[in-house]
């Protein structure tokens, strides 16, 4: 437990660092400072070592409807800077994007492809992801499945494959599982990577990808792909023409219309919850050093008693935080597979064994 405490406080020390230059100013705005850390930019803050600003600044890729095509690095843009026309709007509908002033004074959005902290976070997280599943498939094709089993991180995912085929891929899906089993245990492993990257504030971590609602969106968007694109004809049936009264389908279709409305709710609440749950994890933590600047100038008693106790949450947060990645990894996966799972509805004389299947 010791070395858990140890790692937390360093965790903490280095989040710290980029608030330095706010609390002397005097002058901390929590809502702005945490805002800043959560949200997407067009450069990678990693620390502040004194009054210097240590950051990557990243490409921005952008095509005007006026000028064409525009690709710089985004060092050009700090500070308020204008380049090429362009410049990075500091309020309105498009703060914190880049943006084009017109002849008539408005702000013109162009297309934006540039690699912002979260794209390069995902660009590096994915990265990881495949270099980790290639690593164990490359053992097990030096070994036969009769010798020992693997040790280390390729046990690991063993164990955590075997648990997710036993425990939510076969049982929710059903006899069809081995078709989207890939899929599942992608999005698990995919989420679980990203979600451990984010908690640790050194570069190339730290960047708050699955607390991105863009990120959750394309994951729920696969998952909603794949339930109604491999649905039965008895899915569908029972969408559109379910067996209830007929006065509850004709004249008014009332629950077809309700069916229909919860193909929609379904992704929408994979994509909420992940995103609301890793974006609030990040966010008390910051809320929670913040604490330590806040209270600077309420005197050495009160100052010292709260960083206590911001250090105690926080310790207490990155430990949660852990507990929250792989939670929210393996709740993802298991609503995904119980939704496939609905939409691969057999007949009702087989639709009974697979009720008593998931009923176990």
């Amino acid at each position: 437990m010791q070395w858990i405490c140890k790692i937390a406080i360093c965790v903490l020390v280095l989040l710290s660092q980029p608030f330095r230059a706010v609390a002397e100013e005097r002058d901390v705005d929590v809502i702005s400072v945490v805002m800043e850390h959560i949200g997407d930019s067009y450069e990678w803050h990693i620390t502040t070592v004194g009054e210097r600003e240590i950051a990557i600044h990243l490409p921005v890729i952008v095509r005007s409807p006026q000028s064409g095509w525009h690709c710089f690095s985004s060092k050009c843009l700090h500070g308020g800077r204008e380049h090429e026309g362009l410049r990075i709007a500091v309020d309105g509908d498009y703060a914190g994007k880049v943006v084009e002033r017109q002849a008539d004074g408005t702000d013109l959005r162009p297309l934006d492809l540039s690699i912002t902290r979260t794209t390069a976070g995902l660009l590096i997280n994915s990265t990881l992801f495949v270099l980790l599943v290639l690593g164990a498939a490359r053992w097990y094709r030096r070994h036969k499945a009769t010798e020992e089993a693997p040790r280390g991180l390729v046990g690991l995912f063993e164990m955590l494959c075997s648990s997710l085929l036993d425990g939510i891929i076969r049982p929710c899906v059903g006899e069809r599982w081995r078709k989207f089993a890939p899929y599942l245990l992608t999005v698990f492993f995919f989420i679980l990577v990203n979600n451990l990257m984010g908690l640790i504030p050194v570069f190339p971590a730290g960047a708050n990808v699955t607390g991105n609602i863009a990120v959750t969106l394309v994951l729920a968007v696969a998952t909603f792909l794949a339930i109604n694109l491999f649905g039965t004809k008895h899915y569908w049936k029972d969408i559109f023409w379910p067996d209830v009264p007929t006065w509850l389908k004709v004249p008014v279709p009332i629950m077809p219309l309700i069916e229909f409305v919860g193909i929609l709710t379904k992704p929408f609440a994979l994509m909420i919850r992940l995103f609301a749950n890793i974006m609030a994890g990040h966010s008390v933590i910051l809320i929670l050093t913040c604490i330590i600047f806040v209270t600077a100038e309420m005197g050495v008693a009160v100052c010292g008693s709260m960083t206590v106790v911001s250090v105690l949450l926080s310790v207490f947060m990155n430990c949660l935080e852990l507990l929250v990645a792989f939670l929210q990894a393996y709740v993802f996966t298991m609503l995904s597979a119980v939704f496939i799972g609905l939409a691969q509805e057999t007949p009702r004389t087989e639709q009974n064994e697979t009720c008593r299947i998931l009923n176990k």
